[in-house]
């Protein structure tokens, strides 16, 4: 296990074990955030626990061409009940996937400490939020690390208060992502909710290829 000082530094990815951590300790300055996901590396810890940072393989991903749109989903995007907006309140859409109640999970990942890391990133342009209104209530979102120079957008968290506004986030992030010709969205680790989207695990050195 590597125990990281204050130099901007990360072991090789493959030097992780089975589950994917690398290495213990360090900070969230901006420089390191960004040297870290530009090097397919990730901050995941709790609350009371060092920093914990991650390159697990295989890794999730999802190719924007994959994203499964379903007919109840279809459906809802074609209503028009909702409204998405991008990076108009960056910070109150990491506090409700923060706040918000996961089933399975006795607390949050997201510490006071990460918060307060990613605004700064979203002030320099680094982290990008999707925002899902329901007349003038915030009711969906997601947020996560823009690597515009490389085509990859790495998803970090998500929220829903009502049924698919997150999935009318999330699809509204792939169309736009597509536009702009970029090659995936990094979902990290494997769940169901992400592989019902379309994302599938890939190798890690296959990840790290499209990631240059």
């Amino acid at each position: 296990m590597h125990y990281l000082s204050h130099s901007i530094w990360f072991p090789k990815p493959e030097e992780a074990d089975e589950e994917g951590l690398l290495a213990v300790g360090g900070d969230l300055s901006v420089k390191r955030l960004m040297h870290a996901y530009r090097s397919g590396i990730f901050p995941w810890y709790e609350e009371g626990q060092p920093i914990l940072w991650w390159s697990p393989n295989p890794r999730m991903v999802l190719f924007l061409d994959n994203f499964k749109v379903s007919k109840s989903l279809q459906k809802t995007i074609k209503s028009k009940k909702f409204t998405v907006t991008f990076n108009t309140c960056f910070s109150e859409v990491i506090k409700n996937c923060s706040d918000i109640k996961r089933e399975g999970q006795p607390g949050t990942w997201i510490t006071s400490e990460m918060k307060k890391s990613y605004i700064k990133l979203n002030e320099l342009g680094f982290a990008i939020s999707v925002e899902v209104w329901l007349e003038n209530e915030l009711v969906g979102g997601l947020y996560g690390i823009n690597l515009a120079e490389k085509k990859v957008y790495c998803g970090e968290s998500m929220f829903s208060k009502t049924s698919d506004a997150s999935k009318v986030g999330f699809y509204y992030l792939v169309e736009l992502l597509k536009t702009k010709g970029y090659q995936l969205i990094d979902c990290q680790m494997y769940t169901p909710h992400l592989e019902s989207l379309g994302a599938t695990e890939i190798p890690r050195g296959e990840f790290f290829k499209i990631l240059g």
